[in-house]
């Protein structure tokens, strides 16, 4: 067997959904010798990765960065806003929201799973007619995958939100955008989204290792009433060190100089041109 990083000619192309290919930028700035991740040079690029982050997710509201893949992502955004014994919403749109939910259900979480073909989308109409339905506000997360890497199905975010604002529901909502972020045009703020996971492996032009949660001021006051058990991914000791430009354990830091260089890319074609 040839080794892992070499091959018979030319350059590698790597044809699946996810991680996609790494632009030559990216990996030279990831060649970069590694700092002192509790030095001044290393807070100055945190600060101005989570700034501009924002852009990415079209927000003003906070961005979480997690060593880690979306899995772990997922898992963050309920431990730090749900409880035991909450329900939730979800959509079966391909094999990623199915994993989604069974992660839901180890946390004694329950889920009102609606079936599909894997052809669609989370309906919103059936949003609208659930959380109409619950009087008693039980319900208190809808999920929905903005696009599903196993089926290429994407749901449509913004009808989602009109559907629960419609039902006049409190219920938070969470979107998985692994496999849309920086790839498909999203809206966190406009779209009011309380928590939505991203990761490294594909539109941000990264090798996988990273993940995201940007949060709502909603998901963070959810978070203050939350009891979940939580250590790794809890967002308070975060957040409390990237004010510093720090975190509460060692960072992958020279994923940090690729997603710094891969913003640049980003924002030098545009995203609007990207999205095209």
């Amino acid at each position: 067997m040839a080794k892992s990083n070499s091959f018979r000619s030319g350059k590698h192309l790597l044809q699946i959904p996810g991680p996609t290919n790494i632009p030559d930028r990216v990996l030279r700035a990831m060649s970069f010798p590694t700092i002192d991740h509790r030095g001044p040079d290393f807070a100055e690029i945190v600060k101005r990765v989570l700034d501009r982050l924002k852009g990415i997710f079209k927000t003003s509201q906070p961005v979480i960065i997690f060593p880690g893949s979306g899995t772990g992502a997922w898992e963050a955004a309920i431990v730090n806003t749900l409880n035991p014994y909450d329900k939730v919403l979800m959509f079966e749109t391909g094999q990623f929201s199915f994993l989604w939910a069974e992660q839901a259900k180890k946390f004694n979480i329950e889920v009102d799973l609606v079936p599909g073909d894997w052809r669609t989308g989370a309906d919103p109409k059936i949003v609208e007619k659930k959380l109409s339905e619950d009087k008693a506000h039980k319900i208190k997360a809808v999920f929905a995958l903005h696009n599903e890497t196993s089926t290429g199905v994407t749901s449509n975010i913004a009808k989602i939100r009109q559907a629960m604002d419609s039902a006049k529901h409190p219920a938070l909502l969470m979107v998985d955008t692994i496999s849309s972020l920086a790839s498909i045009d999203y809206c966190h703020d406009d779209w009011k989204v309380d928590v939505t996971v991203g990761g490294s492996q594909k539109g941000l032009l990264l090798p996988p290792g990273l993940s995201f949660n940007a949060v709502s001021q909603k998901a963070l006051e959810a978070n203050k009433k939350s009891t979940m058990q939580k250590s790794y991914w809890d967002w308070k000791p975060i957040l409390a060190s990237n004010k510093d430009g720090a975190f509460p354990y060692t960072p992958p830091t020279n994923m940090f100089f690729g997603l710094d260089e891969a913003i640049d890319m980003l924002n030098e074609e545009g995203l609007e041109n990207v999205f095209k």
